[in-house]
């Protein structure tokens, strides 16, 4: 006796199901709303009801800007002006002057990819609200979404970006002019809770770096030594050297910078010359830090990359057992340029010139030991 055939409880719209008495199998289809043709989605239920769902959403999409369009149309006609730019539609332009800026060297791409990020999620939200109707209250309960869900930095980044997309609006006259909802929002308090790393702690890590790829310490040295950021270190070649300097072009800001071989770091009491030295090894290589051997993802001779940076560091942190603040986060091999900058402060160099900042603001922000250090009463 042949089994009774299934029963399939069918909710998602557009979507059908035939049963082939040939070979007991079901057949999945999809019918367009509009044309009526139906599309075969095969035999899998779960992939099927996750394309019809996908299809339903894409049409749905489509009738709703089609609709806008034509209410744009019959203001355009009665009004006669052109009705203003729905958030979608300017984000995209919003985003064609990014890459203008990016391509000009105004911005660099990781700014670019932030911008785009966060103004899509503008429009993701609201895509057919009219930008001149956006009010402070809409983008406010974003932010504390963001917030309540612990991403404070996210949110911080959404307002600033925010901002700039209505300071473009403004200069596109596609808003009125001081029209900025952005600003009126209250800027979220993030407290950093990464740990600031101390002399005595990257003592302790740098030794037990020994025993890791050849580039672990050496890394940590030219860290600490150049203050640089680890995509400026990845980049350093022997052939950056010249006139007794190490010339960098920091590759977030452009800055320009010339690093005598005598800078000296007198808490590991070497200099940036002799450090260089030290990079120097029996594997021809452009770059500083480099394999010396063949790995599948790189050969002799080629640049670190900046990942590999950052495990070998937390390698050699982990093997070195130490401990840290409950609820705070480990250092992470950037928080070596901190480290370089108080270490520097004590000697009396210029902190700012030596990491490239353009405001005191942020150098000061580089000085802040987050409550790990003392205060010295002079007596």
């Amino acid at each position: 006796m042949a089994a009774r055939p299934r029963k399939h409880n069918i909710s998602t719209p557009n979507l059908y199901c035939k049963l082939d008495k040939r070979n007991s199998k079901t057949y999945w289809q999809y019918r367009h709303p509009i044309t009526g043709v139906f599309v075969g989605f095969g035999t899998d239920e779960d992939s099927a009801k996750s394309a019809a769902e996908e299809m339903n959403r894409i049409l749905s999409e489509q009738e709703n800007t089609q609709s806008y369009l034509l209410v744009d149309m019959a203001i355009k006609a009665q009004a006669k002006r052109e009705p203003g730019v729905r958030v979608k539609n300017w984000v995209n332009r919003y985003m064609l002057v990014q890459q203008e800026r990016m391509d000009n060297g105004e911005i660099k791409k990781p700014t670019y990819k932030s911008r785009k990020n966060c103004s899509n999620t503008l429009s993701v939200r609201m895509p057919n609200l009219r930008l001149q109707d956006v009010d402070t209250k809409m983008l406010a309960t974003i932010i504390d979404e963001y917030k309540a869900a612990g991403k404070v930095r996210m949110a911080q980044l959404l307002r600033a970006v925010w901002i700039d997309v209505f300071k473009e609006a403004q200069h596109a006259g596609e808003v009125p002019a001081g029209y900025n909802p952005a600003l009126a929002v209250r800027n979220p308090k993030n407290k950093v809770s990464r740990s600031r790393l101390t002399f005595e702690q990257w003592q302790k890590i740098y030794d037990h770096a020994s025993g890791l790829a050849p580039f672990a310490q050496n890394s940590m040295l030219l860290a600490l030594v150049t203050g640089q950021r680890r995509g400026d270190l990845v980049e350093m070649k022997f052939s950056d050297v010249w006139d007794g300097y190490l010339h960098i072009i920091q590759s977030k800001t452009g800055v320009r910078l010339a690093l005598p071989l005598t800078l000296k770091c007198e808490a590991i009491d070497l200099t940036l010359g002799e450090i260089i030295s030290r990079c120097r090894d029996r594997v021809v290589s452009k770059y500083m830090l480099h394999s010396q051997r063949n790995h599948a993802s790189n050969k002799a001779g080629e640049k670190i990359d900046v990942n590999s940076l950052s495990r070998v560091f937390l390698e050699a942190r982990v093997k070195s057992g130490l401990t840290f603040p409950k609820g705070s986060t480990p250092p992470s091999f950037h928080e070596q340029r901190s480290l370089s900058s108080r270490l520097y402060e004590a000697q009396g160099i210029n902190v700012k010139t030596l990491l490239g900042h353009k405001t005191d603001a942020m150098s000061e922000q580089y000085k802040d030991e987050r409550g790990q250090g003392w205060i010295t009463l002079a007596v």
